[in-house]
């Protein structure tokens, strides 16, 4: 006889943690091995009786995503970086406690971040059991195989957006995870993502049939371009493995060379990247693609009036921070990086700059809009560049190839065409892998993805503390918690530690 009632406790527990497999109600009305409720997890799984069950099933990964996607909540660890703040007062705490570096474990964005990440994870291991067996049916056996490897890809992506905000995670791979699973080490988090990702690359096409441009399912290429930016961070803290540096040089050039066959290519004009109607382009090697017009649970809503002062009835949530503004390189890439027709010294409220990567190119967007179709570059292949680029200098390899891909980025900086050479704008010498370094800097601010770099390379506090020398207009947050490495990752949330003290180790 089944112990229901402790196995049903145990389910609660993980539903509650955010371990447990969430997939949206219009998935699960199609698809009846996916039956929501606890009891079914008591028996053993079942294989998916066709590759449409098994479609749908991931199809629920990509709505658990999105869900989570759509809000900034998804990406508050970035509010640590000294590109991104938010408004000093206003309903913004959440925020402010990444801004400020004084990151608390009952944080509202960090609790729901976490459950978010780990519905997919979970998910995705769901459907891993499920799938286990098709091979005997007869069924299209290469579908299957890309299938599985887009379910690998998801739950590593999830994994590796969990390890990037925690540092040590827990690894749960089982449909019904155990409940008092503990934190694994920071390098075998890794080893598990690459898996992960090892096995999308296998599996996955070189273009998902039937997408829009940017990978929105994503393809071999996708899994390489994520290989190498884990690859870059597991070079740098807080592993430090530094053999890592060739292997992210190696699987980004994996990805330039087949980039045609990827479909992967920089746009002619970076501005191009912010207007909706560019949502789906060929820069993007993976997007998490919204639709607003379809309804509020599938639009993006974290651009637009969130990237605006009170003055334009704005929402004050994602704002530029002022000495970074300042300091940025003056010239194409500036002017479509900030809203610069708009001069934030004049202001009535908060006094700082405005991203045109957030409110949207000069009428691009509606007044006042919340719900947009713009789409998410979850990675975009200029970053594969400057991997190569980066990585090829950390490991001693500064090709001419490596230098011509930091030279691309230059010159479409500077509003020229990336693939002519010029004199004036090449450099060909020098410390490359700290050009690469300052080059994203400027490539990727506002896009939620300088946080992490000054982690891997450890310059939090020089970053921080040079934002507020001498000379600079004072930022409106400012920082209250310690710039050391010991407060580089944030806690695992409370509310799941008091369901699991193991995490709190």
């Amino acid at each position: 006889m089944k112990n229901y009632k402790n196995k049903k406790s145990i389910v609660k527990r993980l539903a509650y943690a955010g371990l447990f497999v969430a997939i949206s109600a219009t998935v699960l009305q199609g698809c009846a091995n996916l039956d929501p409720d606890p009891v079914e997890f008591n028996l053993p799984p079942e294989s998916f009786a066709s590759l449409t069950d098994f479609d749908k099933g991931i199809t629920g990964i990509y709505s658990t995503l999105l869900s989570a996607a759509q809000w900034t909540t998804f990406y508050a660890a970035s509010w640590a970086g000294d590109d991104i703040t938010t408004h000093f007062a206003s309903n913004k705490a959440d925020f402010r406690q990444f801004d400020q570096r004084v990151v608390q474990s009952t944080n509202g964005r960090l609790l729901n971040n976490w459950n978010a990440i780990y519905n997919i994870v979970n998910t995705a291991n769901s459907l891993l059991e499920r799938s286990q067996g098709m091979e005997n049916l007869d069924v299209d056996q290469d579908r299957l195989n890309i299938l599985i490897g887009e379910v690998y890809f998801l739950r590593g992506m999830a994994l590796f957006h969990a390890t990037r905000v925690h540092g040590k995670i827990p690894i749960p791979l089982t449909a019904i995870p155990d409940p008092n699973i503990g934190l694994s080490e920071q390098v075998d988090v890794y080893l598990q993502i690459e898996s992960d990702f090892m096995e999308a690359e296998m599996r996955l096409p070189d273009v998902y049939p039937g997408q829009e441009a940017g990978a929105p399912r994503p393809n071999k290429g996708s899994a390489k371009s994520l290989l190498a930016r884990l690859y870059l961070d597991w070079a740098g803290f807080p592993v430090k493995d530094v053999s890592k540096y060739t292997s992210a040089a190696t699987k980004a050039k994996e990805v330039i060379d087949n980039a045609a066959l990827y479909q992967f290519e920089l746009s002619a004009n970076l501005e191009d990247l912010w207007k909706v109607a560019n949502r789906f382009n060929n820069e993007s090697v993976f997007t998490i693609s919204y639709c607003g017009s379809c309804g509020f649970n599938t639009a993006n809503l974290k651009d637009g009036i969130l990237g605006l002062p009170s003055d334009f009835g704005g929402w004050q949530e994602t704002f530029a921070e002022i000495r970074y503004f300042e300091d940025f390189p003056e010239g194409a890439r500036k002017e479509a990086t900030y809203r610069t027709d708009l001069d934030y010294t004049t202001f009535s409220d908060q006094k700082s700059p405005i991203f045109k990567k957030i409110a949207g190119p000069v009428d691009d967007l509606p007044a006042a809009a919340f719900i947009t179709d713009r789409n998410d570059f979850y990675m975009r292949y200029a970053e594969v560049l400057l991997i190569y680029a980066e990585a090829s200098g950390r490991s001693g390899a500064s090709s001419a190839d490596a230098w011509e891909a930091l030279n691309m980025i230059r010159r479409r900086a500077e509003g020229l065409p990336y693939a002519s050479a010029d004199s004036s704008i090449d450099v060909t010498s020098g410390d490359l892998a700290e050009l690469a370094f300052s080059e994203r800097k400027w490539e990727f601010a506002g896009e939620y993805l300088r946080w992490f770099d000054l982690v891997r390379m450890e310059k939090v506090e020089e970053a921080l503390i040079a934002r507020d020398s001498p000379g600079a207009i004072q930022e409106h947050n400012e920082i209250q918690g310690s710039l050391g490495t010991s407060n580089y990752f944030s806690p695992v949330p409370q509310a799941i530690i008091d369901l699991n003290p193991n995490l709190g180790n």
